[in-house]
């Protein structure tokens, strides 16, 4: 069975996520409530970054009043760039379930819109928190495959070497780096034995805005924790003999967008994220491997 130009090869058992999900759209995945906040291209920028933080938000789509059309998106990557260097924020079309997971793994992007076909509008932004809740929720009238049985070492879900951390001592400036150079979501912030004390994401440096502290970016990551205000994603972890079943209902329950991997020290060994979750659930079977392309 092919899928456009993407060869699709899985047994039957293992291939019924990947059948669920391409039997719903991404209108399907959309909740019953939800807040969208939509940006005129003529707003200052620093205006806009302050609006995301007053809504508790990490994106929204970009609306041209001249060309009476949406032409972007308005990230928290886009902060951390323009603080760092520039960088340009691409905006992405979807048609379905199934594609949207592809395109969000394959372009290594945390979120797209979805857009009503007859007016053009934004109806919602679809990330993979969304959709591995959907498939959590709704996937449970489908059996589950026999592989998420297995422990998360044994699939290879996960990233296990080179990790990027940053240590308390270290300066925001420096995590800026990391994010923008290893193009991460979040840094596991460690001591001097490299346990994990927190955890700082994209998400955490908004508040820099938010306190008007970006100015000072000399700060240390022990400060920069301590000072956060917003909403906080505590550090949830997880161990290599763990089941993927058992680390999709943790991730899912405690509503973050990563684990971190630890040992029994609580050393980092590791990161599982949403992409390798969705990854390991959805496209592994069917012998797609979109993080590695």
């Amino acid at each position: 069975m092919t899928l456009g130009s993407r060869p699709v090869r899985a047994e039957h058992d293992d291939a019924v996520y990947l059948n669920f999900m391409k039997s719903h759209t991404c209108y399907d995945a959309i909740p019953t409530s939800c807040k969208l906040v939509v940006f005129d291209t003529k707003l200052q920028v620093k205006k806009a970054f302050f609006a995301l933080v007053a809504n508790g938000l990490r994106a929204a789509p970009l609306w041209d009043s001249k060309l009476q059309r949406f032409v972007g998106m308005l990230t928290i990557t886009d902060f951390i760039n323009i603080l760092h260097h520039y960088y340009k924020s691409p905006m992405v079309q979807i048609y379905d379930l199934y594609d949207a997971i592809y395109f969000l793994l394959k372009h290594k992007i945390h979120r797209l819109p979805v857009l009503d076909p007859e007016s053009g509008n934004v109806l919602h932004i679809l990330t993979h928190k969304r959709i591995l809740k959907f498939l959590h929720i709704f996937g449970r009238t489908v059996p589950k495959p026999k592989f998420i049985h297995r422990s998360i070492q044994e699939l290879g879900i996960g990233t296990f070497r080179n990790i990027a951390t940053i240590a308390q001592t270290a300066s925001v400036y420096d995590a800026l780096a990391v994010f923008v150079e290893r193009r991460v979501s979040a840094l596991p912030v460690v001591d001097e034995q490299g346990k994990v004390v927190a955890l700082y994401s994209r998400f955490d440096v908004i508040n820099l805005a938010a306190q008007k502290t970006y100015n000072n970016l000399h700060m240390s990551m022990g400060e920069a924790v301590r000072r956060r205000m917003c909403f906080v994603e505590g550090v949830i972890t997880c161990y290599a003999h763990e089941t993927l079943d058992a680390v999709v209902e943790r991730i899912v329950q405690a509503e973050v967008h990563r684990l971190v991997l630890v040992d029994s020290g609580a050393v980092v060994r590791g990161i599982v994220s949403l992409s390798d979750i969705l990854q390991g659930l959805v496209l592994a079977p069917a012998g797609i491997d979109c993080l590695l392309s």
